[in-house]
């Protein structure tokens, strides 16, 4: 009987997917969510043929070096920041993630906090549970933003972000957008939505949402420059990385009424968050809960399982993963050399 590869899991998966890939493979999975420090993982990926990680294990170089086992990693999200791919393609090791099977839902997160920072629903449900509520209160208590009827400005429109437009519709929105690739004409009637340059979007937007991903070019697209052209009854929703966010320069925005609320998921630092946010009642928090419901996480946990067993020749698509970042690492193993 030949060898059976060894597969890790940074993170405790559903028992049934873990079933269906220890079916195939040696499986080792964590059974308690936990960080692993650098020497860690480097362990941990230095014994095993193909793992399943979060965003919170940064694989880069170091991570990888003297490890000529490893053939195929999966992350747990569409994002990808926490892996070196380059390090990865030079090592001849396939990455892959788990796009499509979020947006949707991710999309359904940002209404959510949108809804919730315009209209206070954070701080007044905190006043509420403290007890506050003890007698009749002035007409002009917590009023907070309208949605309907307003202008929703959407930075990055992929999946997500069109999927984010088109929930628009059902609030009788202005949609505007930028995007380093306009739409095609025919996905934008889809979307209702409208390409502005970037400054346009902040001058109008009286919601405005960021949606793209995280790259060394675009750290702190929104900053003090930026947030100074928008709407001080403006609202700014942050479901994408933490680290396009200037988190100081919207928590002093926040604080001087240049800005009227911001709903974030997503944190620079996380799981720290920014202090001088923390201070702010006109923000709602989450700990990065956009892709959490409990039919997506699942797909999400299957994508990554059928990456894992498809990157390592098993299964019904052995050779085929659906979702490689670095194909051209699937080509070279065809041609028998490097990528």
């Amino acid at each position: 009987m030949s060898k059976r590869f060894k597969v890790w899991v940074s993170r405790p998966l559903f028992p049934d997917v873990l079933a269906r890939i220890a079916q195939f493979v040696d499986l080792d999975a964590e059974a308690v969510e936990r960080v692993h420090s650098p020497e860690m993982l480097r362990q941990r990926l230095a014994g095993v043929d193909g793992a399943i990680v979060g965003l919170a294990d940064r694989v880069d170089a170091s991570t990888l070096a003297g490890n000529d086992r490893l053939k195929v990693i999966s992350n747990l999200a569409v994002g990808y920041n926490n892996l070196d791919i380059e390090a990865l393609t030079r090592a001849g090791v396939l990455a892959c993630n788990t796009p499509e099977v979020l947006n949707e839902t991710t999309a359904d997160y940002a209404w959510a906090l949108l809804l919730a920072a315009a209209r206070r629903v954070g701080a007044a449900e905190r006043w509420v549970r403290a007890g506050q509520w003890r007698g009749a209160m002035r007409f002009d208590d917590w009023l907070g933003v309208d949605v309907h009827g307003k202008t929703l400005g959407i930075l990055g429109m992929g999946r997500i972000g069109q999927a984010v437009a088109r929930r628009a519709s059902g609030f009788d929105m202005r949609v505007l957008y930028h995007n380093r690739n306009r739409l095609s004409e025919s996905m934008e009637c889809e979307c209702a939505a409208r390409w502005v340059d970037k400054a346009t979007l902040l001058r109008e937007s009286d919601h405005l949402v960021l949606v793209l991903p995280y790259a060394r070019e675009n750290h702190h697209i929104i900053g003090a420059a930026e947030l100074a052209l928008m709407k001080p009854s403006a609202v700014l929703v942050n479901i994408a990385r933490g680290g396009l966010l200037d988190e100081a320069a919207l928590a002093a925005a926040l604080r001087e009424g240049r800005l009227a609320a911001a709903g974030l998921d997503v944190y620079e630092e996380e799981p720290v968050v920014h202090p001088d946010l923390l201070a702010l009642e006109q923000v709602v928090l989450s700990p990065h809960l956009g892709s959490a419901s409990a039919d997506t996480r699942r797909n999400m946990a299957e994508l990554a399982v059928d990456n894992v067993l498809a990157g390592l020749g098993l299964g019904p698509e052995a050779g085929r993963p659906p979702a490689p970042i670095n194909p051209r690492v699937l080509a070279a193993r065809r041609l028998g050399s490097k990528a």
